[in-house]
């Protein structure tokens, strides 16, 4: 009681002096008196104050944003009067504070109160950038004997969170190159072309086996949470992926799975549209972090086997003579100087190091057409085979086409038990199987269920009727000397983990 009396004691005072001023002093002085006053009182207070304001002379501050983005989380239940927007192509709503309402943060153990202030802009002059009515900032006060652990870090942890916040509630893009457009588009400030990349395919919905996607899963969040074990290594923060496995297994569907897993963009690489190395190396300045770089059925897309010149092959008949106004000739192809060496630099040399947060996936059908170069550890640290549909993968698909549960069909009845028991033997992929379902998606559950169960039948009485054909890890058919060639990503060096027949080469990089 007694603190209370003479606090207001102590603002009787201060007040009375205030008035005495105003009173006795021309304009000039009193706003001097009144700045002495305040540092004063600053001076003994124990609470040191800063200024977020929303524009800085003429351009934008970009902490005021990144401090409105960061207390909107604890705006939305603690305030009670909020100002509300939403983003360009973003999913989420922004929770402001209105005027001079205030809200308290923690960090490290330390009070942090923030206020909104709201004022009038006074009348401004001609400007050629007209600034708003009214004047916003944000005021951030702190303990004096704080201020070591506040400043800087807390506002470096106030940006990094927004940038987060930011990155996941806008839409994700998918990128693409065209033919020269690292050249072409270079004086308009970028290569790319993008649209919204809006793939529904989620590691939920994805047709694998549960085991193997928990182990995947596992990799790529050790992968966004690795950074500081990336830098004491002194490693670059990247990761290289291969998809491999006959088509229709569902190699796009694993990659928008992990975009959609990590919230980054992709970056969808057309080699065949690159002519050069150095137009190569551009497209990779150009991407940014937190992305996924795609090539996909990179066997296709050049010549990566043959390292040394290849010799033009001899013509058949004696080409047209140019001089000969009969015959039209067509004017000579600027020739592809992309190299072996070339895609190597780009993702594991020194240019791979310009950006970070980034992963390369690469995909293919026939691995055994790659250069063990490309292959190894820093290149494609982890090998996993997109296989044919197995038992737990096909339960995954009835789920998601059929709505079937589990224990909705009895687990013993003879139609479970020969789905489980023609699955394997069929060899058929994740898409065959999903366009059966679909096609009977509106049965009911057991009689969809039972003609898939005839479809696989009549396919694996197929296949033993033509014979020759034989099964590697999940099912991935290839001819005898195909097989032979699948080993040979194990005779690199790398380790093979097998599980029940489901094969994922992890590279001795692995986290």
């Amino acid at each position: 009681m007694e603190f209370w009396t003479s606090l207001a004691s102590l603002m009787g005072v201060f007040a009375f002096c205030q008035s005495i001023l105003h009173a006795l002093l021309p304009p000039e002085l009193r706003f001097a008196a009144t700045t002495v006053l305040q540092r004063a009182f600053l001076c003994f207070s124990s609470y040191c104050y800063y200024d977020i304001t929303e524009t800085d002379g003429m351009s934008t501050n970009e902490l005021y944003h990144s401090v409105q983005l960061y207390l909107s989380r604890s705006a939305s239940v603690a305030a009670t009067h909020l100002s509300l927007s939403r983003g360009l192509n973003s999913s989420a709503f922004t929770f402001g504070l209105s005027s001079h309402d205030r809200l308290v943060d923690t960090f490290r153990g330390a009070t942090a109160t923030w206020e909104h202030v709201v004022t009038q802009r006074q009348a401004q002059t001609f400007s050629w950038r007209p600034l708003p009515e009214e004047k916003r900032s944000f005021t951030l006060r702190i303990k004096k004997k704080d201020k070591p652990l506040f400043v800087p870090a807390y506002l470096d942890h106030i940006m990094d969170t927004a940038t987060e916040l930011r990155r996941r509630s806008q839409d994700r893009l998918l990128y693409t190159n065209s033919r020269g457009s690292a050249g072409g588009m270079e004086s308009r400030g970028f290569p790319w072309e993008s649209v919204p990349f809006k793939h529904p395919s989620t590691f939920e919905t994805l047709a694998m086996d549960p085991e193997r996607k928990q182990l995947i899963m596992a990799d790529l969040r050790d992968f966004a949470e690795g950074k500081a074990f990336y830098e004491k290594t002194g490693r670059a923060w990247k990761r290289g992926y291969l998809l491999y496995g006959p088509p229709g297994t569902g190699k796009s569907s694993m990659i928008a799975a992990m975009a959609n897993f990590l919230g980054y963009d992709v970056y969808d690489l057309e080699l065949t549209e690159v002519s050069t190395n150095s137009e190569l190396r551009k497209l990779l300045m150009k991407t940014t972090s937190k992305s996924i770089i795609v090539i996909e059925d990179i066997d296709c897309s050049i010549n990566l086997t043959n390292r040394g010149p290849k010799k033009s092959p001899t013509p058949l008949i004696d080409p047209p003579s140019p001089e000969d106004p009969n015959v039209a000739v067509a004017p000579a192809a600027a020739p592809k100087t992309i190299t072996l060496s070339g895609l190597l630099n780009f993702t594991d040399g020194l240019w791979s190091c310009c950006g970070s947060e980034r992963i390369f996936v690469f995909t293919t059908n026939h691995v055994e057409k790659l250069d063990s170069a490309l292959l190894r550890s820093g290149r494609m640290d982890m090998h996993i085979l997109m296989g044919y549909c197995s038992f737990p993968a096909l339960k995954i698909l009835m789920k998601n086409y059929l709505g079937l549960e589990d224990g909705e069909l009895d687990e013993k009845s003879d139609l479970w038990a020969g789905l489980a028991a023609a699955i394997d033997e069929a060899e058929i992929t994740p898409a065959d199987v999903s366009e059966i379902l679909i096609k009977n998606r509106r049965r009911e559950k057991p009689a969809a269920a039972a003609e898939l169960l005839e479809v696989l039948k009549a396919r694996v009485e197929k296949r033993r009727k033509e014979g020759g054909k034989i099964s590697s890890g999940e099912g991935v058919e290839v001819e005898e000397e195909e097989k032979r060639a699948l080993d040979s990503p194990k005779e690199s060096g790398q380790d093979t983990e097998s599980d029940g027949g489901k094969e994922v080469v992890a590279a001795a990089a692995a986290l």
